[in-house]
Order: C-alpha cells, then sequence, then structure tokens
C-alpha cells in the first residue's frame, strides 16, 4: 500500500468540514441537562415553573411530562421514563432554550425534590452479590477451564499470586457528545450526531421512537475522537430527537465535559488476581486470571478483562473467570481495546515477577511459553509473530545493555533509570458490511459505505484500497461515508473498522470493474464472513520502555518508549503510525496519570473535567516511536491486514509498570504510579 496523507486535510485545516453542532440549520434551539445530584433514590417532583418564567426558555422536560418510550429500551436511552436515580449524574430534567446560555441558566432553577436512598459505589472483593454473568463483552463465555489449573498449581516449583487493581478511566474525545435533531414536516428524524457508527444509531432511534428505519437519517461526517464512548449510542441523541419533537424546531445538544464522566460510558474499574505457576526455567505449567469489574443498576455491562490469558501463553491448566458487582454508578461502556487493556496489564506484569522469580529475561521468558495454538480453542493461529516483535524491539531499543537486577542501571544525577517489556494482542475480526461502487468512463469511481471516520484515517484508508483494488491513483477515487443512508456499516470500534468496510469496498470495486461505466454496483460481505475458515485471528506487539525516577521525590518519567506490532498488511504507514503512537500516549496515561477518583460518600467522580483528570501532554511524549514488521497473513481479509486502532494501548502501562520495578527495585500492582504511591516504598 502506498503512504498517503489524509485525504480530509485541507476541510479539517481551513474549517470546513462540519462537526455535529455545526451544521446550519434555521430557528435552532438550544437543549442544557439537568443532572441528578443524588446518587440512589426517588424523584418525588420537579418543579420546572422558575425555569420556564425566564424569557427564551420553550420547554421543560422530566419525568413529568417526557413522552413515552417503548418499554424494553435500553436502560441508560430510555429518559425520564421513571422516577428512579440510579446514579449520580443521571439525567433528570432537560431545559431548551432560544440560546444555549438562556438553556443553561434557566436548568440552573429547575427544583428537583428527591427521596434519597443510601448508596454502593465502591467496587471490593468481599461484596456478598457478586455474581458471574451469563456472558462478557463480546459474546465471550464469563468462566473457561482447561485442565486441572487447581491441583497443578501447588505442584509447580514457582508460583505468582499477585492482585492488580486499575481504576476507573473516562473517555475523553477532544469533540464531546453532540448531536443536532430535526423532525421533518413527514415525520421523519434527521440526526446530525457525534459517534461511531451512523448506521447503529439510526437502527437504534428507529426502534426507540417506533419509526421505519427509512424515515430516520444519521449524519455523522466528521467525528472529533471516540475511543469507544461513541460506539453505541448515548442519551444525548435520543434527548436531542425527544426535545425537537417536543419544541417543533431543531435542537442543538452538547454534552458539557463535566456531565460526560457521567453519561457518555467509561472503562470499569477492575481487581484482577493472576497465578501462575511454572518450572525453575520459566515454562508455565498453570495460569489462573480471575477478574472483579463493576456494572451499573442499569444496564449490564462485563469488561471482558481475562480473555488475552485464554490467548497469550501455553499453560496446559488453564482458568480464567469473571465477576460482576452491581453498584450505584453509571454504566460501564466500551474504552480503547476494553478487555484487554486492563488484561493485560495484570499479565504482562504478572509474567514480569516471573521472570524476576525464575531469574530469566523477561524476553527469553515469553519466548519459552510461545504456544502452537490459541490455548483455549487449539485452533491454529492465521499468523502469530509475537516472538519477532520481542526480538526486534530488544535490538532496537538496546536491551542486551539492560543488567536484570533492580537498581543496577547507571543513575542520571538522582534519577534511578529502569526498563521493561510487555506484549500485545488483540483480536483481528470482521464484521459483515455493505458498500457501492460506481465508475464513470474517465475511469473517476464513487464508493459508497456509511463507515464512520473518529479520527482514525478511515476515508485514507478506503480511498487506498479502493484506488489499489480499481489500479488507479487515490486521486481518481471518491469515498463517501459517515451517513446512514449510505450502504450499511459495522461502528469504527472492536480494530474492526477497516477490515470490514475495506472487505466490503473492495468486492464491490471488483464488481464494478466487470459492470459497463455508469452502472452502480453493490456489494455484501454477509455470506463471505460466514463462510470465512476457522483460524484464532490476532494481532501481536511488544512495548519497551526506559523510565527515570527521581529518588528523593517519587516522580516518574519515560524519556523512550517503543512498540513494535505485527498487524498484517498495514494500508497507510502514515496514519498508521498515527494510531499505534496514540495508543501508546494513552497507555502511557494509564500508568502514570488516568484515575476517575470516585468519591464514596457522594457517588460522583471528584475529577470530572480535564484541569484535574490528567492526560499525557506533548512534553511527556517526547521520545515515542513505533514500527511494525512485515506479515503476510492469507487468512484475513483481501487487504491482508489486522485492526490497528487499539493494539497500541494494550501492554504499554505494563512495560511502564515493569520499568519502574527495574529501577527501583519496587513493585506497585495498582495503577496509576504516582508519585504519592512509589515514594514510600523508596
Amino acid at each position: 500500500m502506498t503512504a498517503l496523507e489524509r485525504v480530509e486535510a485541507r476541510e479539517k485545516i481551513t474549517g470546513r468540514a462540519r462537526y455535529a453542532f455545526e451544521y446550519p440549520v434555521a430557528n435552532a434551539a438550544y437543549l442544557y441537562a439537568v443532572p441528578a445530584t443524588i446518587a440512589k433514590g426517588e424523584i418525588r417532583s420537579v418543579d420546572a415553573r422558575p425555569a420556564l418564567a425566564q424569557p427564551g426558555v420553550l420547554a421543560v422536560l422530566s419525568c413529568e411530562n417526557a413522552p413515552a418510550l417503548p418499554s424494553g429500551t435500553d436502560g441508560e436511552l430510555a429518559l425520564f421514563q421513571s422516577r428512579r436515580v440510579s446514579y449520580r449524574g443521571q439525567l433528570v430534567a432537560a431545559v431548551i432554550g432560544e440560546t444555549l446560555e438562556t438553556a443553561q441558566e434557566a436548568a440552573r432553577r429547575v427544583r428537583v425534590e428527591y427521596a434519597p436512598e443510601p448508596h454502593d459505589v465502591r467496587l471490593r472483593r468481599d461484596n456478598p452479590n457478586l455474581y458471574k454473568p451469563d456472558t462478557v463483552n463480546a459474546g465471550f463465555p464469563a468462566d473457561t477451564e482447561k485442565g486441572r489449573p487447581d491441583d497443578t498449581l501447588p505442584t509447580c516449583a514457582v508460583q505468582i499470586d499477585a492482585t492488580y487493581r486499575t481504576p476507573a478511566q473516562h473517555n475523553n474525545p477532544m469533540e464531546p457528545h453532540t448531536t443536532l435533531a430535526l423532525w421533518e414536516e413527514d415525520d421523519r428524524l434527521v440526526v446530525y450526531d457525534s459517534n461511531q457508527g451512523a448506521s447503529s444509531v439510526s437502527a437504534a432511534l428507529a426502534e426507540i421512537f417506533e419509526l421505519d428505519p427509512s424515515r430516520v437519517r444519521v449524519v455523522a461526517s466528521h467525528v472529533g475522537g471516540g475511543f469507544g464512548s461513541k460506539g453505541t449510542p448515548r442519551p444525548n441523541v435520543v434527548l436531542a430527537a425527544m426535545a425537537a419533537k417536543a419544541v417543533g424546531r431543531p435542537v442543538k445538544y452538547a454534552v458539557t465535559r463535566q456531565q460526560m464522566f457521567a453519561i457518555t460510558g467509561y472503562r470499569t474499574p477492575t481487581v484482577q488476581r493472576v497465578r501462575l505457576g511454572a518450572d525453575e526455567d520459566g515454562r508455565i505449567g498453570t495460569l489462573i486470571h480471575e477478574v472483579l469489574v463493576q456494572t451499573s443498576t442499569v444496564r449490564e455491562f462485563a469488561e471482558q478483562a481475562g480473555t488475552p490469558s485464554r490467548t497469550m501463553y501455553r499453560a496446559p491448566n488453564l482458568r480464567t473467570a469473571h465477576r460482576l458487582s452491581t453498584l450505584d454508578v453509571p454504566t460501564p461502556s466500551w474504552m480503547r481495546a476494553p478487555g484487554e487493556t486492563p488484561g493485560m496489564f495484570a499479565l504482562e506484569c504478572a509474567m514480569d515477577e516471573l521472570a524476576f522469580a525464575t531469574g530469566v529475561d523477561p524476553i527469553e521468558l515469553r519466548v519459552r511459553n510461545e504456544p502452537d495454538a490459541e490455548p483455549e480453542s487449539g485452533l491454529p493461529f492465521s499468523s502469530r509473530n509475537l516472538v519477532a516483535c520481542l526480538r526486534e524491539g530488544a535490538a532496537r531499543f538496546g536491551w542486551a545493555e539492560r543488567d536484570p537486577a533492580p537498581r543496577s542501571m547507571p543513575r542520571r544525577g538522582r534519577k534511578l533509570r529502569g526498563m521493561g517489556v510487555a506484549s500485545a494482542t488483540y483480536p483481528a475480526n470482521r464484521a459483515p458490511c455493505r458498500a457501492t461502487a460506481r465508475r464513470e468512463a474517465d475511469g473517476r469511481c464513487t464508493v459508497r459505505i456509511a463507515a464512520t471516520d473518529i479520527g482514525t484515517g478511515a476515508r485514507t484508508a478506503l480511498t487506498i484500497i479502493a484506488a489499489e483494488t480499481l489500479g488507479v491513483e487515490p486521486s481518481r477515487v471518491t469515498v463517501e461515508i459517515g451517513d446512514s443512508g449510505l450502504p450499511r456499516a459495522s461502528v469504527a470500534g472492536g480494530s474492526t473498522g477497516t477490515a470490514s468496510w475495506g472487505t466490503a469496498v473492495v468486492r464491490a470495486c471488483e464488481a464494478v470493474l466487470e459492470a459497463p461505466p455508469g452502472t452502480e454496483v453493490a456489494a455484501d460481505t454477509t455470506e463471505e464472513i460466514k463462510a470465512q475458515e476457522k483460524y484464532a485471528r490476532h494481532a501481536f506487539g511488544a512495548h519497551f520502555a526506559e523510565v527515570e525516577v527521581d529518588a528523593d521525590t517519587g516522580e516518574v518519567r519515560v524519556p523512550r518508549m517503543l512498540g513494535v506490532f505485527a498487524a498484517g498488511r498495514i494500508v497507510n504507514p502514515t496514519t498508521a503510525r498515527s494510531q499505534f503512537v496514540g495508543g501508546m500516549t494513552m497507555g502511557l496515561g494509564m500508568a502514570l496519570m488516568e484515575r476517575s477518583v470516585m468519591d464514596e460518600e457522594f457517588g460522583d467522580y471528584l475529577n470530572h473535567d480535564l484541569a484535574q483528570y490528567h492526560v499525557p501532554a506533548c512534553a511527556d511524549v517526547a521520545g515515542m516511536d513505533a514500527v511494525w514488521i512485515e506479515e503476510d497473513d492469507p487468512h484475513l481479509n483481501p487487504m491482508g491486514g489486522k485492526g490497528i486502532g487499539e493494539i497500541g494501548i494494550v501492554g504499554a502501562a505494563a512495560a511502564v509498570a515493569n520499568a519502574v520495578h527495574h529501577a527501583t527495585g519496587v513493585r506497585l500492582r495498582e495503577l496509576p504510579i504516582t508519585p504519592a504511591a512509589l515514594l514510600p516504598s523508596l
């Protein structure tokens, strides 16, 4: 594939690219939502009169007057259908005004009286109400077992038994969750919305408002980031549509940054116990990975943090288990690489502990435990080049210079130095999609598919794929995406976007080459994907980190970080590197900064803004680099590529944590690694 700059770059640089809030419509009104100020209880009354008395206020919606939605509506989307308050920050009313300022000021005047009840918002292992879900995210079984893990673990010469904790983390895309909704005269709903899948949002709205799917159109031409939080419809899209119906005018609604911490999803905190049993040479005989995560009382969501342990290493005796705690909190959801991100932190730190206990180099330990087939399923890997990533990364990073003993590297002034490594993995799947292609007599071609570009470069990748299939220059291809009126496409999530959409685009372009000029042809990949061979399909990688720890203050800096990935054929090197480095940057933030702090007394996140929810700045990532190895995998898709949007974050935090241990001799098993956590042990 040929490196190509983003095809929409000029639109974005000049400001011509329109995001959801920016579409010009006549007579638009504005919405501001009222969040609950208790964590659990009932709404006794909603007094909207003070708000309605303000000039410019058009309406106030609440449980007192909201239109009825169908029973069975997703609990997070069933707005104002009950007086029940299930978490602090839940939307309990909304004000629609002539201006945003009018709506915001009037929202302060809505008087909500509550009957509060005792709440529970703390994830803990001794909660008596823990339960096993039927499945975890993506439909995986909650528990799996192979061999006799409980019987064999005590017989292993070397045993690791450690508990790792990761905090709640919140997706914070640059563009907040934003919707512009309007109802046309023939009762058609048109929505401009910031989301990761126009087709799925359109289908959900049709069901919620009991409309024929053909009467709902969702447009998401440009999206300013998502990281999973926009992968499913959020309350903003339903509320904007409901409000537009109520006032008979277009309504714009942008969720505030503070409200995003309650109603747009987050990564659940985790408590993970990992037990490894190995011989004296570090060969694993038993692996047990037990996970505790939280869900809400509104809707079940179970993060699949134990699933990577089913894939990574040869273990004749293997058990993974997930347990859920139902708390008075917002519903967790997808955040970049759900499951693998927290799960691989625990597993890869445990592997580092095993390496230290056995005296085996951490890279050699992983090589010794390389499986011949996927450990849980027994399926052959379509391709697996983890060892190649580890070897390549070791050579590039200077791993041979690392003394294995903690605190062994020469200091830089008062800075303790260390190196760490961790593996990465993420599934490489596809979802059924449709696409059309039309080729003109002059060779130009227009490809249409309802894919979504959330800043990842999807437009550019699909342009390259279409051009290569057609045998023309990319400049002769136009790709139309981001509209549910186009052929149905899967969401931009799960690292399936390019693989899924690209397959449909290739098939449509192949078909159009056989058709007369001016003919539009369509492709549907449903049957192709159903018929694909059974393989374990995963991308792999390796993270290397060098840290400097101030011995006096406990401050951790990461002057160098390298990611080496095996992700099939790279469609566009320019945007691929951006994706890898972006994921690694989030992994660095996870290791050292990101944490949503729950106030147990009030049931609310204390640091619910970007002033207090810290993420890496440019100065934190100056020495970050990402490379990839050539990988030819014929069992994936017509492009031969694996998804890359998420693997960059997987394992990155573990590499930093392992480097901190090497630098200091201190093993911290809870994230983030802050000076306050590290300094007492120094």
